[in-house]
């Protein structure tokens, strides 16, 4: 599973800018590269033979050199981003209408947020009546009902997508703990969904392997999921390229958005990245994840618009033991603190604030421990902290004893660390709908550690904007001018 995934630079600084007229003479074309390296996926098998910065050298002057240049084609919808929101987008579309799509990527999929994850579909940490509720519920139908046609098409989901039912647990330590998990076992009841309340005693039976005491105990939700994202979105790319043969379905990978060609009349008529012109008759989206804020400030700054996208990155370590068989887990875990980290919505003002480690744990498919998480404002840089992986599987020795028995320098050559970078958004809700002063231009991002659960929700969301269908899910909460009012 080790892989080296990189895209361009850990510094989203303006790196080249210059201003060339296109073939058609009402255009203008501003060329502004935007680098960056959008996330790393090593273990202790793996070293990085080319260095970030030598990488970036290396691929800015391939943008110099090539922008200049461009075949052009023609879509209805180009989407700028292959995460799981990007490529779920461009499903939905293709499967919900007749248009075209082109979807763009600095990288490949996965070299994200996205491939980074921990892929869990779970409603136990959500908040029922909150904003976000709706979306969450949406997507988790939507989630279901993807699995279901999986079955239906004679495919074991578990086998294509990773996806099983393995219910998830919320829990906590101390009896004020516990009075908060009854509080939400409650609200999740009333929303219609399965919770329980499960005891210290219960919980053991349960998950033999877990400790916490006898003031102990978990909100326990039966009916929730777990996901493979690397299976899930190679199943997606696979689904969405059957399109491929009626011409309606390309991916341009290993290309960064360099610019935008704008008409006399204010419509967005074109992207611009380093080795293709593309133009689109309907939609532009951009869902480039942590990046969106850095590249948008980049593509309208010459646009005569006041807009801002205040999403930045927030990076996450992740430890995954592989073939791990001391234990099994029979449900994804989460402990009760790891919500209020989640729920953090201000960026913190000094670097000793940035830290924070709550215990997350799953077993995948493969029978693969992964153990989380971590979260931390250190701008761009996605360079594997052992400090962070220290922490993180003591915290986890805390909940299951047993784990400290075991030593990680014993287990280096079944260790992978995914590192990625959220993309944090102050208020904790996406940005999801039109640019304001761009009349065809569409933004989807800011869904920290969320993207997976919400990506089928998202997708739909934004293709019945683009359609100009009505919408399953109200998009006032999300809509950009309320974020940056």
């Amino acid at each position: 599973m080790a892989s080296i995934s990189l895209s361009l630079s850990p510094n989203p600084n303006h790196l080249y800018n210059d201003t060339v007229f296109s073939p058609q003479s009402h255009f203008l074309r501003r060329v502004a590269t935007v680098s960056t390296l959008s996330g790393r996926h090593l273990n202790n098998k793996t070293s990085l033979s080319t260095s970030p910065e030598k990488y970036r050298r290396e691929k800015v002057a391939a943008v110099r050199m090539s922008s200049t240049v461009s075949d052009s084609h023609s879509y209805d919808v180009v989407v700028v981003g292959a995460g799981i929101i990007g490529l779920s987008i461009a499903r939905q579309l293709l499967n919900g209408s007749d248009l075209s799509v082109a979807v763009v990527d600095a990288a490949v999929p996965c070299s994200g947020a996205t491939g980074a994850g921990q892929g869990y579909i779970w409603m136990v940490h959500k908040v029922p009546g909150s904003e976000k509720w709706e979306l969450a519920t949406r997507s988790r139908q939507l989630w279901e009902k993807f699995a279901e046609d999986v079955k239906h098409q004679g495919m074991d989901p578990q086998e294509v997508l990773g996806w099983k039912k393995t219910g998830s647990l919320l829990v906590g330590k101390t009896s004020q703990e516990m009075a908060a998990l009854k509080e939400k076992v409650e609200q999740l009841s009333k929303a219609g969904l399965k919770a329980e309340l499960l005891s210290s005693t219960e919980l053991q039976e349960v998950e033999p392997a877990l400790v916490i005491g006898e003031e102990g105990g978990a909100a326990f939700l039966p009916d929730d999921y777990q996901l493979d994202a690397r299976r899930s979105v190679a199943y997606i790319e696979k689904e969405n390229r059957k399109y491929a043969t009626e011409g309606r379905y390309r991916e341009y990978y290993n290309q960064p958005l360099t610019g935008l060609l704008r008409s006399d009349s204010g419509k967005v008529e074109a992207v611009q990245t380093s080795k293709n012109l593309l133009y689109s008759k309907k939609a532009i989206v951009i869902a480039t994840g942590c990046w969106t804020g850095s590249l948008m400030h980049e593509l309208i700054r010459d646009l005569d618009i006041e807009f801002d996208v205040p999403v930045k990155p927030r990076k996450g370590h992740l430890l995954v033991i592989e073939n791990f068989n001391s234990f099994k887990l029979n449900h994804g875990l989460m402990e009760v603190g790891y919500v209020g980290h989640q729920d953090a919505t201000r960026q913190p003002s000094s670097e000793t604030e940035t830290l924070s480690v709550s215990m997350t744990a799953t077993m995948d498919t493969s029978g693969n421990l992964v153990l989380g998480s971590s979260r931390q404002f250190v701008g761009f840089n996605t360079e594997i902290s052992e400090h962070i992986i220290n922490q993180i599987w003591e915290r986890a020795g805390e909940f299951f004893p047993s784990l400290r028995k075991l030593f990680l320098t014993d287990l280096e050559k079944t260790r992978e660390v995914r590192v990625g970078l959220r993309p944090f958004m102050p208020g904790g809700k996406p940005m999801i709908g039109l640019v304001p002063g761009l009349s065809n231009v569409f933004l989807a991002a800011g869904h920290e550690g969320e993207g997976l659960s919400l990506a089928l929700g998202t997708a739909e969301m934004v293709a019945d904007m683009v359609l100009g269908n009505p919408t399953k899910v109200d998009t006032a909460p999300y809509a950009l001018h309320t974020h940056c009012s």
